[in-house]
């Protein structure tokens, strides 16, 4: 009877350990997976952000090389209006 007993204590123990056990993994895998999925969305979400700044900048240069040309030639025909 105790003898019985013991193995059920036994049986016991150790299959809560084994849950203790897999509910300790099924944590830890589902930590690493949020993890990842939030570096994921920082890394898409800094494409987005550098590449919207990139095309900014493109643009910001275009219009200075634009004005630049622009009162270059402006320049130019001042000087030679006031040459001849």
């Amino acid at each position: 009877m105790i003898r019985k007993l013991l193995i059920a204590i036994a049986g016991t123990a150790l299959v809560s350990v084994a849950a203790a056990q897999a509910v300790d993994s099924v944590k830890d895998t589902s930590k690493a997976a949020a993890e990842t999925t939030k570096q994921g969305a920082d890394n898409a979400k800094a494409s987005v952000h550098s590449g919207a700044r990139k095309a900014s900048d493109k643009t910001n240069a275009s219009v200075h090389k634009s004005k630049s040309h622009y009162y270059r030639h402006k320049a130019k025909a001042e000087a030679d209006a006031a040459v001849h």
